[in-house]
């Protein structure tokens, strides 16, 4: 099973009611055929299942796919930016990962911001810091 890179783009909302390119996060999941997140895969590949948060007006965050204790999922930026502020997946575990389908991330103030699934290929994620 390959690496997917999946691109989420900031969906519709009041303050960007045609939605963002500019706003979102690219992640490299391992996917089964159907779109969902492959745990057992993941389990084997941690280390190359990453994330690429780029939001306007922001410096860029890194760091990797995180499968909690509790079974969730959520984007941990240990390789740069705030350590100890994890996006939290809603649902990630349910939702399929195919273009057009939404998933919603909260943020670590609490914030839910749903996400348009807008590429999903095999491909490299933005080059990332060593």
């Amino acid at each position: 099973m390959t690496l997917k890179n999946v691109r989420l783009e900031l969906a519709r909302a009041p303050e960007h009611p045609s939605g963002s390119s500019r706003h979102g996060y690219e992640m490299l999941a391992p996917l089964d055929d159907e779109g969902h997140i492959d745990l057992e895969e993941y389990r084997k590949r941690r280390a190359e299942c990453r994330v690429w948060r780029f939001w306007n007006g922001e410096d860029d965050e890194y760091g990797h796919l995180l499968h909690t204790r509790g079974g969730s999922w959520a984007f941990h930026y240990d390789i740069e930016g705030d350590p100890d502020g994890d996006d939290a997946g809603f649902r990630f575990d349910q939702h399929r990962f195919v273009e057009g389908e939404y998933v919603s991330l909260r943020e670590p103030d609490g914030e839910l911001h749903t996400f348009q699934v807008v590429a999903v290929r095999s491909a490299q994620l933005h080059p990332l810091p060593r």
